[in-house]
């Protein structure tokens, strides 16, 4: 590991623990400007878990004490109860497709996170997948303290342990096959990110307005190296909040996961003209194995602040 990397290890990765919440609500109260915080939710056919994940927020960070401005959950097109769940449990619902209805709106979570910016306006945003179980408010307030006490941070991510079933610590294949290694190899003063594909992140709009955004499963991934290359890695945080419960995904839905990522890297290695790929994957059917192939998620979304329906409401 890169010298500079023990450092950051040292100075940029803290425990929830580290920021009470009476701390974080001084700070909010010393600040002139009161800095605002948006918390989003990308959601798709997650009925059973986003209403709990809403409730916990309002009461421990809405209500209980005012750390969060604005809850917004982003349906990307559920089939099921989410969008009824998320608003009876208090949080403000928009559609991904009412959202710049001008630009035809692409299956992917990164997406719904890029189309998000549009609708909410805090200075930080914090994103926290729908899908978790067992949900702690210190994931949102974990990851926004730093940006709340330190003026120098801009981007900061939640670590905990992922049980896979009842083993502790064996979730994040994709990051510990695909993802660690990249970075290791190509970023490697990203190597002291715990969970570098975890959907849990806090971020300064300033910075986010000016990242590209892969639509699908490379969203985390190229957004935390576009950081690193646009602000540093001082820049950059880690915060410890336990433990991470959610459902797994299946084998070859994690193979298209680690396709979208590799592809993303290599984006970012290349930047010039690259193939549309396509992944092949098998099933067992009636007569053998029966090839399936989907096409790997590359297109990426300009920068926010090059939208002109944003640069139009931020001037308003």
């Amino acid at each position: 590991m890169l010298e500079e990397v023990e450092r950051w290890l040292t100075g940029r990765s803290w425990s929830s623990a580290d920021r009470p919440l009476n701390r974080l609500t001084e700070a909010r109260a010393a600040d002139p400007g009161r800095t605002t915080v948006s918390v989003v939710l990308p959601a798709l056919n997650e009925e059973a878990t986003v209403g709990a994940i809403v409730a916990t927020i309002r009461r421990e960070l809405m209500e209980r004490v005012r750390l969060v401005d604005e809850l917004v959950v982003i349906d990307s097109g559920s089939t099921d109860a989410t969008a009824a769940a998320a608003r009876a449990a208090g949080a403000r619902v928009v559609h991904r497709d009412a959202i710049l209805p001008r630009i035809p709106a692409l299956p992917g979570k990164g997406e719904v996170l890029w189309r998000s910016l549009l609708v909410t306006s805090g200075e930080i945003v914090c994103f926290v997948d729908a899908d978790l179980r067992d949900f702690s408010a210190d994931f949102v307030s974990g990851t926004v303290g730093p940006l709340l006490t330190d003026p120098a941070v801009q981007f900061v991510k939640a670590m905990y342990d992922r049980p896979l079933g009842d083993a502790a610590g064996q979730g994040g294949r994709v990051t510990e096959l695909v993802a660690r290694p990249l970075l290791n190899l190509h970023w490697p003063q990203l190597a002291g990110f715990v969970q570098p594909l975890g959907g849990e992140y806090a971020v300064r709009r300033s910075l986010l307005e000016r990242l590209p955004f892969p639509v699908g499963y490379g969203v985390e991934l190229g957004l935390l190296v576009d950081a690193l290359h646009t602000v540093g890695l001082d820049a950059l945080g880690q915060v410890d909040v336990g433990v991470r419960v959610h459902r797994h995904q299946d084998g070859q839905a994690l193979g298209r996961m680690a396709a979208a990522i590799y592809r993303t890297a290599q984006l970012r290695l290349s930047r010039g003209h690259l193939v549309r790929p396509a992944l092949t994957q098998f099933e067992r059917g009636e007569d053998g194995f029966v090839p399936r192939t989907h096409a790997v998620d590359t297109e990426e979304r300009p920068p926010m602040r090059e939208i002109a329906e944003y640069a139009a409401r931020r001037a308003a």
